[in-house]
């Protein structure tokens, strides 16, 4: 239920990155929004340590609340912070990201007198040093580009920059909590947002950076998962009678490889490249992997 002096929730959700999240946290505690009517809330999605000091930390900051739940995935740890939440207005950052001051400022902004807008921001890499980190960044302002994406009929937005007007995220259901796997719920909650008639739109002036310090390993599990998170995305979507989505045609991939050396200088864009092929195979991997996974399950229910 909302509360008339709570214009905006922040719903974090995390899950073991207790110093990323009070990194996080301090963040938001210098957000230049009216502190009365901003309120935070923390859904902890089965931490192995407590996280009550670290909020604590900064409650004398901010009106902020800490909810526990056991390990149940993104999309339910957010559900949760939604439904705790007393705002008009709700907005989604990870605990790997520090919002600019003027965030929900921004975010506001684009929200008034547009109840049914959901909007995304801008998220910028903040470990410009890390080849792997520097890597997984361009893939959405890629699609953007190579879709020709005007700013107001955006397609996708990450959960990691996002807002939305309450009312409606509760009348399309919230996310999808059948789909376990980080970078899949938000895509779906998009693809339903449009599918339900509500625009949406990109707003890069809303900032936050992001920290999220990747290895080779890392880099190869995250996307991996981003190829799990895919194929349940595609089930759902065909579950909801939506046409199948396309593979995309030899030149999406040539692009997508030239598109490093039009935003980075050619060293950095050289080692960027190569691992945004990797990226690819990593994501296909995970795809088949979680569709040959998923038939093996649903042939030994049929046969029990």
């Amino acid at each position: 239920m909302t509360d008339a002096t709570v214009s905006f929730s922040v719903v974090v959700a995390t899950r073991n990155r207790p110093a990323s999240l009070e990194q996080c946290l301090r963040a938001l505690a210098q957000l230049d929004y009216p502190r009365e009517a901003l309120e935070v809330i923390v859904v902890d999605d089965g931490s192995d340590a407590p996280l009550d000091s670290i909020v604590e930390g900064v409650a004398d900051s901010m009106d902020v609340e800490l909810v526990t739940q056991s390990p149940s995935g993104p999309a339910t740890a957010r559900n949760t912070g939604v439904a705790h939440s007393r705002g008009t207005y709700v907005a989604f950052t990870d605990d790997d990201c520090t919002p600019a001051p003027d965030w929900l400022t921004k975010l506001s902004a684009r929200l008034a007198n547009a109840p049914d807008l959901l909007v995304g921001g801008l998220t910028i890499n903040s470990l410009t040093q890390n080849p792997y980190a520097t890597a997984s960044q361009p893939l959405i302002g890629y699609l953007y580009s190579y879709y020709k994406t005007p700013p107001d009929q955006a397609s996708v937005i990450t959960s990691n920059n996002m807002a939305f007007f309450r009312q409606r995220f509760d009348d399309v259901g919230g996310f999808d909590t059948s789909i376990p796997r980080p970078a899949a719920e938000d895509r779906e909650l998009c693809d339903r947002w449009l599918h339900h008639g509500f625009p949406m739109l990109y707003a890069p002036e809303a900032v936050v950076y992001h920290h999220h310090d990747l290895t080779p390993r890392r880099f190869w599990r995250q996307q991996f998962g981003y190829g799990r998170g895919a194929y349940y995305f595609h089930e759902t979507r065909a579950m909801r009678g939506e046409t199948s989505l396309e593979i995309e045609p030899p030149a999406f991939y040539v692009n997508l490889f030239r598109y490093p050396f039009a935003q980075l200088p050619v060293r950095k864009a050289l080692k960027v490249a190569p691992l945004l092929g990797i990226a690819q195979l990593a994501n296909a991997a995970g795809f088949f992997w979680e569709r040959r996974s998923r038939r093996k399950t649903s042939a030994a229910r049929r046969s029990s």
